[in-house]
């Protein structure tokens, strides 16, 4: 009887230890393959905007021919070439960067080394055989200094800019706020110099109406646009695979059909239906939401960014993007931003606290040369440890539940073989839930009413009459595009 109490106390205590074990594990060992692990967002990093530097233009509009003019007016005397003692040996091609005036002007200005000329008309000193100050078009200075910005860096789409001033009054102010002690062995987490960020491509020209590459044809052979709609219906409104859906309708309807055919159905329909919720007049409101969620594409993780209108529930925004730069977010928000004529009064961005939304910003306002200026409202983190995320933590909600809703679709899926497709299954997704999905905040009525799709009695039927108005968005587009270039 003493061997078996001692047995149950020893079981009691194993069983105590194993669930500090696993307690302590959860807390500090980072496991890979976690449940759902595309759904652990990383800490973000604090970070801040600066204001945009001052641009100093070096295009001038006048040459040598001008200088001369003006020096005879002004002084009455005229620059004549430059008097040689001996054999020229400037080269007779070479021409001032400056002033773009003739070997005849330029002398050597360091003597035997003859590696700096001096130009007799304007005064300006370069090297002729390398990179000149004067190629530069522009150049960017710190706006709380005035000194010349360095470039330090080089990202995948912009070039970092830093003032190394050590006496310039934002490095001043940014110096005074941190602890010198701590600075001393962690400089890295501070930020204390002015640094701009200059993007070399312009993601504001890319195009966000191009039609993917490689779709079928809607001339059916064995099958009709009955069976396309029940494709549509059974993979996107129930959330089944291609093969789940191949088998549904074989076991349900009779059809035979493979899981490519499927594939191929559904990337013409996106095709077709993508340009109607594109530029279909959603009314939006003047609060938008936004978030960025994780795929994966190949076993990688790729990034889903959407972006809602707060008032309406309605996507007015979203990409698909193998990187999470600021590309993708700035392509997401021109879709989000095409909807709107001007911008509201109290317009709001409310977004999480991720770095690409406030330069998306800054990039907004250059590029419209400040007709669109906003802020970015970041709620951060999951409890609201300040008065901006204990107001605006509701909006951020919204989003969130996007991205849950999205992921129970898109998870039987098991992930997607490459971005294409990856893109055409959010195409009819967004389709879906903007046009056809009862929602329960809208007394589980759709989110925007079609007259068209009033009249379809079921669900393959209004996949069919969202191919018919994306098709007429279609030729519409074509004829603006035929008008505008006669």
């Amino acid at each position: 009887m003493d061997i078996i109490i001692y047995l149950i106390q020893l079981i009691q205590y194993q069983y105590k230890v194993i669930g500090q074990l696993l307690l302590f594990i959860c807390k500090y060992i980072p496991l890979k393959q976690w449940g759902f692990d595309d759904s652990h967002s990383p800490k973000y990093q604090k970070f801040k905007i600066d204001k945009l530097p001052k641009i100093i233009s070096r295009k001038q509009d006048w040459d040598w021919k001008d200088l001369i003019s003006f020096y005879e007016q002004r002084y009455h005397k005229t620059i004549k070439p430059v008097f040689r003692h001996g054999e020229c040996n400037v080269p007779e091609d070479c021409r001032c960067f400056s002033c773009n005036a003739p070997f005849q002007y330029l002398m050597w200005n360091d003597g035997k080394k003859q590696s700096q000329l001096l130009c007799k008309v304007c005064q300006s000193r370069f090297n002729p055989s390398s990179e000149s100050r004067f190629t530069k078009t522009h150049v960017l200075k710190c706006p709380h200094c005035s000194h010349t910005l360095i470039k330090i860096k080089d990202r995948k789409h912009f070039a970092i800019y830093k003032c190394i001033n050590d006496k310039c009054s934002y490095y001043l102010q940014n110096l005074k706020k941190v602890d010198k002690e701590d600075l001393a062995n962690n400089k890295h987490k501070y930020k204390l110099h002015y640094i701009y960020r200059e993007f070399q491509i312009n993601f504001f020209d890319m195009d966000l109406n191009s039609l993917p590459k490689n779709a079928s044809s809607l001339k059916f052979t064995k099958h009709d646009q009955n069976v396309l709609g029940l494709c549509l219906s059974y993979k996107i409104n129930l959330g089944l695979s291609l093969r789940k859906t191949a088998q549904a309708l074989n076991d349900i309807h009779g059809i035979s059909i493979s899981h490519q055919q499927v594939a191929n159905y559904l990337k013409t329909a996106a095709i077709c239906i993508k340009p109607f919720v594109d530029n279909y007049d959603y009314k939006v409101g003047d609060v938008f939401t936004a978030d960025e969620t994780y795929i994966k594409i190949r076993g990688v993780k790729g990034y889903i960014w959407f972006i809602m209108d707060a008032v309406k529930r309605s996507i007015i925004g979203y990409q698909i993007s193998d990187n999470r730069g600021v590309g993708p977010c700035i392509l997401s928000m021109r879709m989000a931003f095409s909807h709107l004529k001007e911008l509201p009064k109290n317009f709001k961005f409310i977004a999480d606290g991720y770095s690409a939304y406030p330069l998306a910003a800054q990039q907004f306002f250059i590029q419209t040369q400040g007709k669109l200026n906003f802020d970015i409202t970041q709620v951060i983190g999951l409890t609201n440890d300040d008065e901006v995320s204990r107001e605006h933590r509701p909006f951020k909600q919204m989003i969130e539940r996007l991205n849950r809703t999205y992921k129970a679709s898109y998870r039987p899926t098991n992930g997607f073989d490459n971005i294409d497709g990856a893109n055409y299954d959010l195409t009819l997704w967004v389709a879906y839930y903007n046009f056809l999905r009862p929602h329960k905040y809208n007394n589980y009525k759709v989110l925007n009413e079609v007259e068209q799709l009033k009249h379809a009695d079921n669900m393959p039927g209004k996949w069919q009459l969202l191919i018919y108005l994306g098709q007429q968005t279609i030729l519409n587009l074509q004829q603006a595009e035929d008008s505008n270039c006669s």
